[in-house]
């Protein structure tokens, strides 16, 4: 069962990088021709910056899950590693249980905004739902907290060869 979820983590994982790699790539293209339509051809689009904004969002939400699981998230550790060793696990308990808290607080006020604003418009995209740009919320906020429950029963991933990108770097360079 272990290797099963573990399996089905890696590739929600590398989905969530995909994805992320993806909303960075597609917002640094349209946003310079943006620019360029606006100052070089002389006529301003009104799409490349909503949907640069939507895409913004889609990178935070779905990258910091991705980003959670690898151990690469913000983490201030100046008291903890002040702490004497037979309490960094408690710590650590703590702070897990309270990311899960947050990503099920996502989820749920998340789904809600969704469902409350569906059958608004944005202004800017007169065919897109203001529920679809809130989206990425509930979306990261599953995908955190399924990250998390992986954490509370198999310990931390950041080490595993699909997360920990310099292992792999560091084997290409043995071979």
């Amino acid at each position: 069962m272990k290797n099963l979820v573990l399996g089905v983590n890696d590739v929600i994982y590398r989905a969530c990088i995909t994805v992320a790699g993806l909303a960075i790539v597609i917002m640094a293209t349209i946003i310079p021709w943006g620019v360029f339509s606006r100052y070089v051809l002389g006529q301003g689009l009104g799409w490349p910056e909503p949907i640069s904004i939507l895409l913004m969002v889609v990178f935070t939400f779905i990258g910091a899950a991705a980003s959670y699981r690898a151990g690469a998230h913000m983490a201030v550790t100046s008291l903890t590693d002040r702490l004497p060793n037979g309490a960094q696990p408690l710590i650590t308990l703590f702070v897990r249980l309270a990311m899960g808290a947050i990503a099920l607080f996502m989820l749920i006020w998340g789904y809600k905004l969704c469902v409350a604003t569906w059958n608004q418009f944005l202004s800017t995209l007169p065919t897109m739902r203001v529920g679809i740009s809130y989206m990425p919320i509930p979306v990261g906020g599953f995908i955190t907290l399924l990250f998390v429950i992986e954490q509370l029963l198999y310990g931390d991933q950041h080490a595993r060869r699909v997360v920990d990108f310099e292992a792999v770097e560091e084997s290409k360079e043995a071979v």
